[in-house]
């Protein structure tokens, strides 16, 4: 920085020419040009100028400034003078000695004549001082080096103010969240990983729903398939039940080994709580069955869909792969029902058939006694909502 000052002063002097020291790198590029004359012959002046050897540059012999290898350009003036570049390059500060002082680095150590770059310690070289000295020449320099430093400390005043009102926000959060987890005990059972795989994965689930609905006179026996995609996600379930005529989405967690909650509510476009269902099932059964008692609806129209408790079976297809929802294609037509294909890990592709169908047409005898009409019941007893089979 010392070095660079002196040299604008001599520039000035010679030329008359003023810099004006501020961030435009092209108020330097006099200078630079001139020291550039020096630094380029550097390779060849080792021994005479008495500076560190430089090695020619083989690359580019017929190239013009600033693109040959020892050019110096306004921008590490700029950058070296304002301390932005703390060690700048070793033929930058040769050639400022040489323009200065007509002599290399190496030279001006063994000799020097400007007691400004000589430090007042026994314990350090001439060289050293050259590097750490931060004294400029002028009032200017001093002034622009104050400012900077206060703006520095401005800066990190802020930073820190800023880095506080982070933290204070994310500590409040954290402890939000544990209170909602606390009080509306979410997650308070952490899975195993043979419980993460037992539960994660493609579900098809029975349900005899329709069998409860005023507004169908064949509903004895009826029963309706559904789809179930079970993600893990952070110690919980995401959760998108496909269904005959309609969606649901929800989550599930394991409230206990084996003891698996199920909360879902009709997909809807403004994100509300329609028809929201709680289901309860147990994992450790080992049976291909697992019953499933839910609190759910008969999904009927109007005020005719009511709530009821409902045994449901759930039977596991397999994990990864991908949901495609058909709709709108022949095949819904021909079967009159909403089609489902599971693209799995392997390239195959399952299809299964949404829709609601007689309980006696299941091709799975094990399951027509865990949801006939015996299996639902009703929050008010209305011998109207439900066909016996006396009759049927």
């Amino acid at each position: 920085m010392y070095l660079l000052a002196r040299a604008i002063e001599k520039y000035k002097s010679e030329t008359g020419r003023t810099i004006i020291q501020n961030t435009n790198r092209k108020n330097y590029e006099g200078l630079a040009e001139a020291l550039s004359e020096i630094s380029n012959r550097l390779p060849d002046t080792s021994d005479k100028l008495q500076h560190e050897i430089y090695p020619p540059d083989k690359s580019q012999t017929d190239s013009k400034y600033p693109f040959r290898k020892y050019d110096i350009t306004g921008g590490q003036i700029k950058d070296a003078i304002s301390g932005i570049v703390s060690n700048p390059r070793h033929f930058l500060i040769d050639a400022c000695y040489i323009y200065l002082y007509g002599i290399g680095r190496k030279g001006f150590e063994s000799n020097p004549v400007d007691k400004n770059l000589v430090l007042d310690s026994e314990n350090e070289s001439v060289g050293d001082e050259v590097e750490t000295s931060t004294t400029l020449p002028t009032k200017t320099n001093r002034k622009r080096k104050k400012t900077t430093s206060k703006t520095l400390i401005a800066i990190i005043g802020i930073l820190s103010i800023v880095l506080i009102i982070i933290v204070s926000f994310l500590v409040y959060t954290s402890r939000q969240f544990q209170t909602v987890k606390t009080d509306m005990n979410i997650m308070s059972y952490q899975p195993t990983k043979a419980e993460i795989d037992s539960l994660e994965g493609i579900w098809l689930c029975y349900t005899g729903s329709p069998q409860a609905r005023i507004s169908d006179d064949n509903r004895f026996h009826k029963v309706v398939s559904n789809i179930l995609e079970i993600k893990y996600k952070n110690g919980y379930f995401t959760l998108t039940r496909y269904g005959a005529s309609f969606n649901h989405v929800g989550y599930a967690q394991f409230e206990a080994p084996s003891i698996v909650s199920i909360y879902s509510h009709v997909k809807s476009k403004n994100d509300s709580t329609e028809s929201p269902r709680h289901s309860l099932l147990t994992l450790n059964t080992g049976k291909k069955y697992i019953p499933v008692i839910s609190s759910s609806w008969n999904f009927d129209v109007g005020e005719r869909n009511k709530i009821i408790g409902i045994r449901e079976v759930l039977i596991k297809q397999g994990k990864g792969g991908s949901i495609e929802e058909v709709m709108n294609e022949i095949e819904n037509s021909s079967c009159q029902c909403k089609v489902i294909r599971w693209h799995q890990d392997n390239n195959e592709v399952k299809t299964f058939h949404l829709k609601n169908e007689l309980l006696d047409s299941l091709e799975m005898p094990e399951i027509r006694s865990l949801i006939d009409e015996h299996s639902i019941l009703l929050k008010d007893q209305e011998d109207s909502m439900m066909i016996s089979k006396g009759k049927h």
